[in-house]
């Protein structure tokens, strides 16, 4: 009951077609050098990931985990222009697409699996509540609401959509032999830990997390069928689960074969935490997610840039640039989106996102365009400056617009320090 929403498949479950593709796409990432350890920062220090990663996903879609934004590989999706460095590399973008979309329909199903179970449940439970109810007194029937089998709504097409329409997939490479140092497992001694407890990050709230695992396996390194083994067989993979917050609670050790899938439904991915136990053999992992990309996508941040450019006006005469307004709210909202452009997109990117020009040259041409709307957004600054200097400002609205304006000053100039210091 503790872990009713993690559902697990096999991967005889799995189209071999599918299979085939899927693997040949991990090796061809591998053997491009295509997967890369990020640096992260954990407070206030940065760490290279023990894991090698990519991610590939919608066009113009972003992933941030860790103070670290990640920048898709665009996946080749109908209408739109994307140029790979190799047709192997295209094909492997094609191939787990195609994951991605055999996932979503899985995800869909089990999430539906889920609502009947749920479902049947609470139906079982108002019928025995109304049998009890029925035998201590006649007059109490009617306190049973007449509704109560239906409890359980069933959910709607469109949320079910919403929690299993996967945007991206993170895909994570590890052989630990090369490792020279991984942490134990320090709750329940399930051994060697490739990645810690955590829960993942930047999701769409109650959406479901699917993901496919590929070791690399071969005579040399096969489970063990000792019965006097105890705990888990060290040479195989396997992903953790406990309750979060919680180590009383027996932790989970699922083992991880070539092909295998998992989902996380629901609410299990905030509930628990999950870590990923490391065995003998590289592994390589396609983890499927619903990203939140309220503020991640391309499309956002642009749409931010014209935003704050309408407080800019050109004169038709002189061509010289002015601001339309120096009301506080105004100047703040631009001096926001300023930093959120400079530290979120432009710094983020060219600080590790131009790894993947091994893939595409997809994200140059808008980081142009984020680049001339930074430059305009600088020149508005100025033009704030010099207006603030002149006397005839009214003192109140003055001394309003250069308090918010300060402020956002100071966290770009503490940001830029940060950043150069990286």
């Amino acid at each position: 009951t503790k872990y009713s929403k993690l559902i697990f498949r096999k991967s005889d479950t799995v189209p071999e077609e599918l299979h085939q593709m899927v693997q040949e796409s991990f090796l061809t990432l591998r053997e491009y050098n295509c997967l890369f350890q990020d640096l992260v920062r954990i407070k206030g220090r940065d760490f290279l990931t023990p894991v090698s990663r990519i991610l590939i996903g919608n066009p113009g879609c972003t992933y941030k985990y860790l103070n670290t934004r990640l920048f898709t590989v665009p996946w080749p999706t109908e209408g739109c222009d994307i140029k790979y460095c190799s047709p192997q590399i295209h094909a492997a973008c094609k191939a787990l697409m195609r994951l991605n979309d055999y996932l979503h329909i899985e995800a869909v199903k089990a999430l539906q699996g889920q609502n009947l179970f749920e479902t049947k449940e609470i139906k079982d439970t108002a019928v025995i509540d109304r049998e009890q109810s029925f035998a201590t007194s006649l007059t109490e029937q009617g306190s049973v609401p007449k509704d109560q089998s239906g409890v359980c709504v069933p959910e709607d097409d469109r949320s079910l959509k919403n929690r299993t329409s996967y945007n991206l997939t993170l895909l994570n490479y590890m052989d630990p032999l090369q490792m020279l140092y991984l942490k134990q497992e320090p709750y329940f001694g399930m051994g060697n830990m490739a990645v810690s407890w955590h829960h993942d990050e930047n999701l769409v709230e109650r959406s479901v997390v699917a993901v496919y695992s590929y070791s690399c396996e071969d005579s040399a390194v096969e489970e063990s069928n000792e019965q006097e083994l105890k705990g888990r067989d060290p040479a195989v993979w396997h992903v953790g689960l406990k309750v979060a917050w919680d180590i009383e609670t027996p932790g989970l050790a699922i083992p991880l074969h070539q092909g295998d899938i998992y989902l996380m439904l629901d609410d299990l991915n905030m509930t628990h935490q999950h870590c990923v136990l490391a065995g003998l053999s590289p592994r390589f992992s396609s983890t499927h997610r619903v990203a939140d990309s309220s503020r991640g996508t391309l499309e956002y941040i642009l749409g931010q840039c014209e935003l704050a450019l309408q407080n800019l006006q050109t004169d038709s005469d002189s061509m010289a640039l002015s601001l339309i307004s120096l009301e506080a709210a105004v100047v703040k909202q631009v001096e926001e989106i300023h930093n959120e452009v400079e530290f979120e997109w432009l710094r983020q990117f060219w600080f590790q996102g131009k790894r993947y020009l091994k893939c595409t040259d997809w994200w140059l041409k808008p980081m142009a365009k984020l680049e001339e709307f930074w430059r305009k957004m600088e020149i508005m600054t100025s033009l704030v400056l010099s207006e603030v200097r002149k006397e005839q400002q009214i003192e109140e609205q003055r001394n309003e617009t250069i308090s918010c304006f300060l402020l956002l000053l100071r966290e770009r100039q503490k940001l830029r320090k940060e950043w150069t210091a990286r």
